[in-house]
């Protein structure tokens, strides 16, 4: 009885805070914010963590299996978007892939000290606070080395956020007008959907999930699905549409399971963390940019792209503002993806042969 009543309650709250998070993104958008469906969903959220954890919020969990289908759709949507065309920046795409080691080193370098010098961070923590991708093994490989685990979460959480929160303003005033509100969702995005087709999107998604598993690939919520559905696109077998309202449902999912996220995190830790995790994305960012200003020069693809490309946010959440911008996000997920293969392959290496004890 009790477990059925805990999982009408969890259904009731999710739906609640979707419905939420799908008026503040109406009203991002009327505001002409920036990604208004991610991140008005992520503030609305945030605030209801902030007002009620400790009551109706008690022990609420967004449902992960919900959140991975909804990722999944994502990658459908992705996949969609490759494009012989991609066969012609191949060559190009494996220098500006390539660069990526060496753009992981440096981020993880700087962020290293300045976590050990600006924040005091011990030697594990700092380390493993710092890594520009791989939440999930930062935290794992992190606990083994003796980090602090609270610190590490929340810095690990707030990089992904901020990256989310910034990068879409810092495009907005880029191009001159709101990424994401409009943006993107032009030509196909407005053409209707029959439920044949959206029929199509969910076994692809779930096939593409099994697909990723089995396979053991990185990020495999997205990418699994997404290399399906490439495959797919690219014979020719499916021809699927982007709707409007399924990349902004997206949008809202990712926005709420984020902010949900601070459910743990006190005021003021959130406080002592966030001045830290503020000078850490800058500097990423700020780093990035330089990567993508060099390579955009010598290659000839768009800095617009090789920036999104080289942002260290979530999987996920890049590719969501790639979609949102049309800004090919198959070539933006995959660079995400290889700099999360190059951050978790160099903390490999330092969890076997560098000692970050302080002893």
């Amino acid at each position: 009885m009790f477990g059925a009543t805990l999982t009408l309650r969890t259904i009731g709250l999710t739906i609640l805070l979707l419905a939420c998070g799908g008026l503040s993104g109406l009203l991002a958008k009327a505001l002409h914010l920036p990604m208004p469906f991610m991140l008005g969903s992520l503030a609305s959220s945030g605030l209801a963590i902030a007002l009620f954890q400790d009551g109706a919020l008690r022990d609420y969990s967004f449902p992960m299996r919900f959140r991975t289908l909804c990722i999944g759709l994502i990658g459908v949507m992705i996949g969609t978007q490759v494009k012989p065309e991609l066969l012609d920046v191949a060559g190009d795409m494996l220098l500006t892939l390539a660069m990526l080691a060496v753009f992981v080193m440096l981020a993880h370098g700087g962020n290293y000290l300045i976590y050990r010098r600006l924040g005091g961070f011990d030697r594990a923590t700092a380390y493993y606070s710092g890594t520009p991708g791989g939440l999930m093994e930062s935290l794992v490989m992190g606990e083994r080395a003796g980090a602090d685990p609270a610190q590490l979460t929340v810095q690990q959480f707030l990089r992904i956020i901020l990256v989310v929160t910034l990068v879409p303003a810092a495009l907005s005033l880029w191009v001159g007008h709101p990424v994401g509100s409009a943006a993107g969702f032009g030509g196909s995005a407005a053409e209707p959907v029959t439920p044949l087709a959206l029929v199509l999107i969910v076994i692809a998604a779930a096939a593409g999930l099994a697909l990723g598993q089995v396979i053991r690939l990185p990020a495999a919520q997205i990418t699994g699905p997404l290399l399906l559905s490439g495959a797919l696109t690219a014979t020719g077998l499916v021809d699927l549409h982007l709707p409007f309202w399924l990349i902004a449902g997206a949008q809202v999912v990712v926005g709420v399971s984020l902010g949900m996220r601070f459910s743990g995190i006190s005021l003021a830790m959130l406080r002592r963390s966030l001045g830290l995790s503020v000078t850490s994305v800058l500097f990423m960012l700020l780093l990035g940019a330089g990567f993508a200003t060099v390579l955009a020069h010598v290659t000839g693809v768009p800095f617009l792209l090789l920036m999104i490309s080289y942002s260290p946010g979530g999987v996920t959440e890049m590719s969501v503002v790639a979609l949102s911008l049309a800004a090919n996000p198959a070539l933006v997920s995959l660079h995400h993806v290889v700099r999360i293969l190059f951050t978790v392959g160099f903390m490999s290496l330092a969890e076997r042969h560098v000692n970050l004890s302080e002893g």
